[in-house]
């Protein structure tokens, strides 16, 4: 019988040291302080990724912050708030063309065209550019990537900003949708889930993509500062492009499924109506490979806007390091 108490007692001590060990053993996730530029079912990967388990697979742990514009996202990165931002690669342009050697560096994609709609006050079944002619346009921030995009889309489709058409660019981009439900303007450019609240409103109806008519360009990146851990970019990288090709891969209901966690309080039919809208337009990149021309589009936008000059050198190499996303292809 003692024989027999002391094997159990060994026993027991053997479990409470597995376990223990077990505990010990289990890795803490590397926090990442994450800031994006907005929360919006556009950015579809970065939620799949997060609600998929697949940053936890590497290691990470993503704190996620909502900056509320683009600019706000690049002085987080800079005074280390944050440690990646996530916003048009126009931010890193600025700072690179201001002559600043520690400028930070885009390198990952994840959308691949303007994600913003154009929603008017009145149901038009064949919707025409020239009909905004002598109305206001809320567009977001001026130097904003929403802005930029609509200029560069009006201009295309021969409209002048001050002449045909006309902005109201005093109102804050998260403003923006309230400010137009308050009777702003004629027409405003908003985001999704934030298109279709408004049409289920009745306050509202999505007109155009801006995204179509402004064309390919790399509209949302990630960024970091040149000095940041070179294999928890590796790591963030992966766990994007999991994301990209889950939703490249899965029907809009499945992938409305895994990211509803990050919007609660939308209804899961809203969320999938608004991923296949973005699925139909092409505006999630399968890849966080940036490619060359659609980052000299984006370069034109910004000129065209008149945020830098027409002679301005923006080379891509200096920009874009591409090592960590083509490393991450799955």
């Amino acid at each position: 019988m003692k024989k027999l108490v002391c094997v159990l007692v060994a026993a027991a001590m053997a479990v409470c040291t597995f376990t223990a060990c077990g505990k010990t053993e289990q890795k803490e996730l590397e926090k990442v302080t994450l800031s994006e530029v907005t929360h919006s079912i556009f950015y579809a990967a970065q939620y799949v990724a997060i609600n998929e388990g697949y940053f936890a697979e590497e290691g990470l742990e993503i704190e996620l912050v909502n900056a509320g514009g683009a600019d706000k996202v690049m002085t987080s990165v800079l005074t280390g708030a944050a440690d990646i931002g996530f916003a048009g690669a126009e931010s890193c342009i600025y700072v690179y063309l201001q002559g600043k050697e520690d400028y930070p560096k885009v390198f990952a994609q994840l959308t691949k065209c303007d994600g913003s709609f154009l929603v008017g006050r009145e149901s038009v079944r064949n919707f025409d550019w020239q009909s905004l002619k002598g109305s206001t346009i809320l567009p977001g921030r001026k130097g904003g990537m929403p802005y930029m995009t609509l200029l560069y889309a009006l201009n295309k489709n021969g409209l002048a900003v001050g002449e045909d058409v006309f902005f109201n660019d005093t109102i804050q981009f998260n403003a923006m949708t309230g400010a137009f439900l308050s009777g702003e303007g004629d027409y405003v450019t908003v985001f999704e889930p934030s298109a279709t609240d408004i049409e289920m409103q009745g306050k509202g109806y999505i007109l155009a993509s801006v995204g179509e008519a402004g064309g390919e360009v790399p509209y949302t990146t990630y960024f970091a500062q040149q000095n940041y851990d070179a294999q928890t970019l590796q790591k963030f990288t992966r766990a994007i492009a999991k994301g990209q090709k889950f939703v490249a891969e899965k029907s809009a209901a499945e992938i409305a499924q895994a990211i509803q966690p990050s919007f609660a309080d939308t209804d899961i039919k809203v969320i999938e109506t608004v991923v296949q809208r973005y699925k139909d337009i092409g505006a999630f990149s399968s890849t966080p490979v940036m490619d060359r021309e659609s980052f000299d589009r984006i370069v034109e936008i910004v000129k065209n806007a008149g945020e830098i000059s027409n002679d301005a050198v923006v080379p891509f190499e200096a920009l874009i390091d591409n090592s960590y996303a083509e490393k991450a292809q799955p």
